[in-house]
């Protein structure tokens, strides 16, 4: 199994403008295939948009998405991990934080990548193929 949060992680992390509408970020989303964006905030600060936010904040309230900002449903601060994390100090961090998908920052704190849980899961089940049973 993988052992490090670095071989796992999908890079380059995708970004979005916090004024863009959530239509425009599940859009991204689907396109791209993946389930969280990161938001660029004033300075080096950052949010996160999943399509569990899109879920409970707009489809389940009935709010618009088309016109609706990524600023006003997003999620921050941020929980992150780092590349040479072990993938058992990546699943406790997104315990402890409530998260599915954590940025992945590198020493200088420069967003290098996305983890999720499915990540983790993905290496979990190719670790039973590895082994006799």
């Amino acid at each position: 199994m993988a052992s490090k949060v670095k071989d796992l992680m999908s890079s380059p992390a995708i970004f979005i403008d916090p004024e863009a509408t959530v239509a425009h970020a599940a859009t991204l989303m689907r396109r791209r295939n993946i389930r969280s964006l990161v938001v660029s905030l004033e300075g080096n600060t950052f949010g996160i948009i999943t399509t569990t936010d899109v879920r409970d904040k707009i489809v389940a309230v009935d709010r618009d998405p088309s016109t609706t900002p990524v600023r006003e449903i997003m999620t921050t601060p941020l929980a992150t991990a780092q590349p040479e994390w072990s993938l058992k100090e990546c699943s406790v961090t997104m315990k402890e934080a409530g998260v599915h998908h954590l940025p992945v920052l590198d020493q200088r704190g420069m967003i290098v990548g996305m983890i999720s849980a499915t990540d983790i899961f993905m290496a979990v089940e190719e670790t039973g193929w590895g082994r006799p049973s």
